[in-house]
This record gives structure tokens, C-alpha cells and sequence, in this order.
């Protein structure tokens, strides 16, 4: 059977797209090639025609969900005024705290990007930077808070998804919406 030209880059995306959901509910290292595989219908076998190994898969598919995230993060130059407290309500919301498969890779897979290649964490830290850079400068210019915000909001949702009770769930997403709007809107600079 003859395959598109375009057949093996949807593939690739495809892949990368389902592994994403997969690994971010329930962790990469734990996932096997052939249940990722699975999840498209296609043998084991078919995965190396796409990554040259899982190392590389992870690679691509951290590489590909923190873009996601850093350009929904970021903004636009032409972002309303308030993206950055709607990036909060969004981030910190009881869909968020309950789809990891739909969320941010760094909540579900912050510690396996931790022990990952300096490559991949390079990638993380240039995302990174690139939502500080821009949220500096919605937040009165002060780069120490923009990297406190950001790591509030990741801070939060683990802990509203590694709790049982949803209603303890929601009081954490609750008070910590409330302390990092609290933060970026009427605090003075952290310094």
C-alpha cells in the first residue's frame, strides 16, 4: 500500500499528540512504546520509522507541549491588558487540576523533565523565559515576580491534583487564584 506524501509527518504528530495525553496522565517512563503505539493502532515495530528511541519521543513531545504552552502563556504584543489574569483563572481551574492529559507537560512531567537531557531542559528554560520576558512586562516590569507568578501557578496545580478530596482541591485553586491575582495586580514589586 502506497502512503501520502504527508502520510509519515501525521503519523509523527499523531504520535506525539496521543503519547502527550498518555505520558501527561500517567507518566512518561512508565509508558511502554507498544501502548503508545496502541493508542494509534500500529505495531511497536512502526515507532522507530518515526523517534530513534523513547529519549527521543520525550524530547520531541516535551519540545512540542511547552511551545503549546509558552505561546498561549506569552501572549501576543496585542494581548489584552488582563491576559495575565486570565492565564491565571484558566491555569488555576478545577479542568485544568482534572485533565493533566489536556494541561500543562510541566505539572505532569516536571520531574521526569528534571532528570532529562541538558538539551531538553534547555528547551524548558527558553519557554520558559520567553512567558517571563513577556509577562515582565504586564507586571509593572519586575522580572523576580513574573518568575514568582509562573512558579506559583505550577506549584498549585500539583498540589490541587495530588490531593484526593475535591473539595481540598478546590479551596487550593481557590485561595491560590485569589493570592496571584492578589500578587500581580496590587502588590508592590517583589525585589
Amino acid at each position: 500500500m502506497r502512503y501520502s506524501a504527508t502520510h509519515k509527518e501525521e503519523t509523527r504528530t499523531k504520535l506525539l499528540e496521543s503519547s502527550g495525553n498518555i505520558a501527561k496522565t500517567g507518566g512518561f517512563d512508565s509508558t511502554g512504546i507498544d501502548a503508545l503505539m496502541a493508542a494509534l493502532g500500529l505495531t511497536g515495530g512502526a515507532f522507530y520509522s518515526h523517534f530513534s528511541s523513547k529519549q527521543d519521543l520525550f524530547a520531541a513531545l516535551v519540545e512540542r507541549e511547552i511551545d503549546r504552552s509558552a505561546k498561549m502563556l506569552a501572549g501576543t504584543p496585542d494581548s489584552p491588558s488582563d491576559h495575565v489574569s486570565k492565564c491565571v483563572r484558566s491555569y488555576l481551574s478545577t479542568f485544568h487540576a482534572e485533565h493533566p492529559e489536556s494541561g500543562c507537560v510541566l505539572v505532569a512531567l516536571g520531574a521526569e523533565i528534571a532528570r532529562s537531557s541538558p538539551e531538553v531542559r534547555a528547551g524548558v528554560e527558553q519557554s520558559l523565559k520567553q512567558v517571563q520576558s513577556a509577562w515582565t512586562g504586564r507586571l509593572g516590569g519586575d522580572k523576580g515576580k513574573a518568575w514568582a507568578v509562573m512558579a506559583q501557578l505550577i506549584g498549585a496545580l500539583v498540589l490541587a491534583r495530588v490531593v484526593e478530596s475535591p473539595r481540598t482541591r478546590q479551596q487550593i485553586l481557590t485561595s491560590s487564584r485569589s493570592a496571584v491575582q492578589e500578587m500581580t495586580l496590587n502588590s508592590p514589586p517583589l525585589g
